[in-house]
């Protein structure tokens, strides 16, 4: 079949937005941001539903802005009952495969980064007359500490107001939360009684579900809706010297920033460009954010100012205390600065070594910072011979920091250059605040605690990086890495480091902790991805190749869209609709004449392969968003659906064929009526459809359970919680009780639910408002339609789905601790499944064993509104890999 492959692009700032261009013919009517935040890692999908409201087909948008720091780790879209999903592949591969298919005339893009970040994604899709589609994207980052805070920053600017809007935002720390805030031109104004911020020791949650009306009255709103930031600003509680350290799995993390340690002294140089490309505001501004610097130069600090254009000046030619005269004097200095000529960094750089060379003092730390906005034009303009200069001259002995004015310097020469001098690159922003961003850069290290970092891990390998030349107040060191063996019993961290004159230890024996935090593995990736990357642009030759070729293995095996990766997104060419369509299981096509067997059913029928007695069909109700009524084979061969046979499935001894309808609203009652040889039709057990995500694969597997099973859905013995619930033999579970030790109870039904901690029962109708509860450990907040439970590392949602009088509950996961001894349907771990083609049917081989499948529908209902899947039809015991009863059985 032809493929069309979809553009996708890369290029903005910030977490997310959803955009789409504002047209009256198409509509987001849903938009929800769901952020989980476990160990400072933050994992967040955006979801955006369109509907195309024109009677003709057209292009439809997706457009989202991301994290600089962040990785696209996932990107697929639903399309009339069809799952596309983006893959990562190495950046020229996709490269190949896009021009492959431009060649040919197809519509093609590739999702790309663009230099080092990943900044903005947009994607379009053409969606049919009357047609919805869903994005959905999911990135993946590690919150930076600065200033004594984490951020999650989310951007919303959907271009149109949206009837369901909604940002999630759920953090669980097991340090504990020391504070959190929301910050951001989203949270003032009408816009804040739309956000809920609860806070429960190791956990919080962060709820903002602005009304459309809220959503044009911000002062950045209108009639197109939202556009600003929400900012969740957070940190840890840091009781221990060493700092926090979970294992999980044979992987570790450690996040180190001690509490309660005397500021060191610092000696600092700034050289400043004055070269005439810094004319207008750029100098004025600069002169601006060092009279604010040395303003706030702490009185034992020492310091230097040196400009440069062609030539270097001094204010002076030494270090000076940074007490009042000499303040006064700088700040008349930095006044005068005035450009001209052109631009010698390598002398200005040798001459600011030089200055901090000469003038050592013991206890104290030195730093050199640059400030330039352009490309070297006098002296020496070579750029690896100033990097050889400038590393000959520092030897290591301080960092270096460069700061990149705008965007005509040459930012990957300023990135090198700091990497190779244990600093750090900053982009300076050519706007309004560029005085602001200068100082705020200054910040982050006015404030040394410690230099010459060393992280050592007895028992530890393939360790990110450990050397660190200073520690600021307000920041964070992290490492993770493998525990050799997986043996934690010789698994020994500790930390030397030098702390104003005296050398010191950091050591715990208590400082590690097992964790169930799955995340752990993927924060080792994350962190060595990126620093193969810094470290990629430091080296030539063969090592620059290695460590290319291992960010590239790291960057597919963990699916990040990284600068030496692309995601490519394929969407097979669009054929003619029709009402029945060729089915790919065995056996002719069913709408070929003198076939005698054929039974027209509404797309989303389920349909359960029989061992050897054909196929069991089983209603499915409408108000899930499938198409057709419910109903019985007419006896002239016409598919009708009265009410009179709920929940009632047939088997049929006759081998039969899956045939799907389009997504209708409802079925029409001029259906094809085709010649048939009715098969004998006995009552059957009704079923309820299930899902497992497939790794690796597009399309998940389905399976189907009786309808009045007990079910345990998760059993997690470490830490004494019990789900099971009770399906209503229709739809979903009419009731689902949640077991935590000692002796919490939670239980759910269509009526509401009730805590009962042992001594005290609490009742929640479903029709009450937004509240919050707490028992013990587990910490409760009921929504809408929904109930958000948390449990340690662990979060579980219920989901009230359907209208009045045909309600039924569904139990999400949304997150978890990795245990070994998990049990229950919630627990399963993706399939991983390889397709087996043959000329009349399909097997999936799982663990060595081929199995017949079928393709069929199913309904995700961990999402609400219901989303419509295909699947591999797949028996129970084959999907679980274990007997049924395992799972029925309900105990605990």
């Amino acid at each position: 079949m032809e493929r069309t492959v979809l553009q996708v692009s890369i290029f903005g700032l910030l977490l997310a937005f959803g955009t789409t261009q504002p047209k009256n013919d198409w509509e987001i009517y849903s938009f929800h941001i769901n952020s989980t935040v476990t160990g400072r890692y933050a994992t967040t999908v955006i979801t955006s539903r369109v509907v195309n409201r024109k009677d003709e087909s057209q292009e439809i948008d997706f457009h989202v802005r991301i994290p600089k720091n962040a990785f696209i780790s996932k990107f697929r879209m639903f399309i009339d009952g069809q799952v596309y999903d983006g893959v990562v592949k190495a950046k020229e591969a996709a490269q190949q495969q896009y021009s492959d298919a431009v060649s040919r005339g197809e519509s093609a893009g590739i999702v790309s980064s663009v230099g080092r970040t990943l900044e903005e994604f947009k994607t379009s899709v053409t969606v049919a007359a009357l047609k919805k589609v869903t994005f959905e994207l999911t990135h993946e980052e590690l919150l930076k500490r600065t200033l004594g805070k984490y951020e999650l920053q989310i951007h919303a600017r959907p271009m149109q107001p949206v009837k369901d809007f909604k940002v999630d935002v759920y953090i669980q720390e097991n340090a504990g939360i020391n504070f959190i805030d929301v910050k951001g031109g989203l949270s003032t104004g009408a816009l804040a009684n739309a956000i809920v911020k609860t806070h429960a020791d190791k956990q919080a949650w962060v709820y903002f579900y602005p009304t459309e009306d809220q959503q044009k009255v911000c002062d950045s709103c209108g009639e197109e809706g939202m556009n600003g930031d929400l900012v969740i600003v957070y940190d840890v509680n840091r009781d221990r010297s060493l700092g926090d350290i979970k294992t999980s799995s044979g992987y570790f993390v450690h996040h180190f920033a001690p509490s309660q340690l005397q500021r060191i002294p610092k000696n600092v140089v700034f050289v400043i460009d004055k070269s005439g490309s810094m004319h207008g505001k750029k100098i004025e501004q600069t002169r601006t954010a060092l009279i604010h610097i040395l303003n706030d130069m702490a009185e034992d600090d020492f310091f230097g100012l040196i400009t440069f254009d062609s030539s270097v000046s001094y204010w002076k030619r030494e270090l000076v205390q940074a007490n009042s005269q000499n303040v006064r004097s700088a700040k008349e200095f930095a006044g005068s600065i005035r450009e001209q000529g052109g631009t010698n960094i390598n002398q200005a750089l040798l001459d600011g070594s030089s200055m901090l060379n000469e003038n050592p003092r013991k206890g104290s730390a030195s730093i050199l910072i640059l400030l330039t906005d352009g490309d070297p034009t006098s002296g020496v303009t070579n750029l690896e011979k100033i990097n050889a200069n400038v590393m000959e001259a520092i030897q290591g002995k301080f960092p270096l920091y460069c700061l990149g004015f705008g965007f005509d310097v040459n930012f990957n020469f300023l990135e090198k250059l700091s990497l190779l001098n244990n600093g750090v690159a900053r982009r300076i922003y050519a706007d309004a605040d560029a005085d602001l961003q200068l100082k705020g850069f200054y910040d982050e290290v006015a404030n040394p605690l410690l230099t010459d970092v060393t992280m050592i891990y007895n028992g530890g390998a393939n360790l990110t990086q450990t050397n660190f030349s200073q520690h600021y107040n307000g920041s964070e060191i992290v490492v993770a890495g493998q525990i050799t063996d997986n043996n934690i019993e010789t698994f020994v961290p500790r930390v030397v480091a030098i702390s104003r004159n005296a050398s010191i230890i950091f050591s715990d024996k208590n400082s590690t902790t097992k964790s169930t935090d799955s995340n752990i593995q993927r924060v080792w990736a994350y962190l060595t991805v990126k620093q193969l990357l810094d470290k990629e642009l430091q080296y030539s030759g063969d090592e620059k190749e290695k460590m290319k070729n291992e960010t590239l293995r790291l960057s597919l095996k963990y699916n990040f869209v990284t600068p030496l990766t692309s995601m490519v997104v394929t969407k097979p060419t669009k054929e003619k609709t029709e009402v029945l369509h060729k089915p790919s299981e065995e056996g002719p096509p069913p709408h070929r004449r003198g076939h005698s067997g054929v039974v027209a059913l509404p797309r989303g029928s389920a349909i359960s392969t029989q061992a050897r007695v054909g196929i069991s069909y089983r209603q499915e109700r409408p108000n899930v968003g499938m198409a057709g009524l419910p109903g019985q084979i007419g006896l002239q061969g016409q598919a009708r659906y009265p009410d009179a046979l709920p929940g009632i499935s047939y088997d049929m001894d006759h081998p039969m064929k899956v045939v799907d309808f389009p997504m209708i609203g409802i079925l029409p009652t001029f259906l094809p009526i085709l010649p048939v040889t009715l098969p004998t039709l006995r009552p059957v057990e009704p079923e309820i459809r299930f899902l497992l995500q497939a790794k690796n694969q597009s399309l998940p597997l389905c399976f189907d359970i009786p309808a009045r099973s007990m079910l345990q859905l998760l059993h997690l013995p470490s830490a004494g919680l019990f789900l099971n619930g009770a399906l209503d033999g229709i739809r979903g579970f009419h009731w689902i009780t949640l077991n935590v030790s000692p002796n919490i109870i939670i239980t759910f039904d269509l009526v509401g639910f009730s805590i009962n901690d042992g001594q005290v029962s609490h009742i929640v109708p479903w029709q009450r408002d937004q509240e919050t509860m707490t028992a013990g450990s587990v910490t409760v907040i009921k929504r809408d339609k929904e109930v958000d439970i948390a449990v340690g590392g662990t979060r579980l949602i219920i989901l009230r789905h359907g209208i009045t009088g045909e309600e039924f509950l569904w139990p999400v996961l949304r997150q978890w601790s990795s245990d070994n001894n998990a049990r229950g349907i919630l627990a399963l771990k993706p399939a991983i499944y390889e397709e087996v083609h043959q000329p009349l049917y399909t097997n999936l081989k799982i663990k060595d064993q081929e199995i017949r499948v079928s393709r069929s529908v199913a309904a995700d209902y961990s999402f609400s509104p219901a989303v419509i899947l295909p699947c591999w039809l797949i028996f129970a015991e084959s999907a679980l890999q274990a007997p049924l009863t395992d799972f029925t059985h309900v105990s605990g």
